[in-house]
């Protein structure tokens, strides 16, 4: 059950139907956080960015980052 109102999937047009199209093609699916933040274009498009310079540029190799991702969301007994 969602407890936050989100534009799902069949629902999405313009920029909003890109990025859950980025998503899918990046992921394989549409990451919850991005779905949580549909009913906020403003706020996804800013997340979007943000993710896109910290997991897709810099200096750190993917399996880095990947690596450090993991280690964090351990500590941090996440289960996503």
């Amino acid at each position: 059950m969602t407890w936050l109102k989100t534009i799902g999937e069949s629902e999405a047009t313009g920029e909003l139907k890109a990025i859950y199209d980025s998503s899918r093609k990046l992921y394989g699916f549409i990451p919850n956080i991005r779905r949580a933040l549909s009913v906020n274009p403003t706020a996804l498009r800013a997340y979007t960015q943000l993710s896109g310079a910290v997991y897709h540029g810099g200096v750190l190799k993917a399996e880095e980052r990947e690596m450090i991702a993991t280690v964090v969301s351990a500590a941090n007994r996440c289960h996503y």
